[in-house]
C-alpha cells in the first residue's frame, strides 16, 4: 500500500465518523420523539437494537439538559 492510498483510506474513514456522528444525533432525537409519542419502549428497543437501558439514558438526557438551571450571563461557576 503506498501513502496515497493509505491517505485516500484514512479521509474516507474520518468522513464515515463524521456522518456515523451526525445519524447518532438523529437516532437519538427520534428515540425521543418517540418516547414523547408514546411509542413502547419495548417497540423502540426492537426498531433501533438498542437496550431499555440505552433507551431511558437517551431520553433521560435530553430531560436533565432541558431542565438544567442556565447560569446567568458572565458567572463563571466554582469561582469566587
Amino acid at each position: 500500500m503506498d501513502k496515497r492510498s493509505l491517505e485516500h483510506l484514512a479521509g474516507r474513514f474520518r468522513e464515515s465518523e463524521t456522518r456515523t456522528e451526525i445519524l447518532r444525533v438523529e437516532l437519538a432525537a427520534a428515540i425521543r420523539q418517540a418516547a414523547t409519542d408514546d411509542v413502547p419502549q419495548k417497540d423502540i428497543c426492537e426498531a433501533t437494537g438498542y437496550t431499555r437501558q440505552q433507551v431511558r439514558r437517551i431520553v433521560k438526557a435530553e430531560t436533565e439538559r432541558d431542565s438544567a438551571p442556565v447560569a446567568p450571563a458572565g458567572h463563571n461557576e466554582g469561582t469566587a
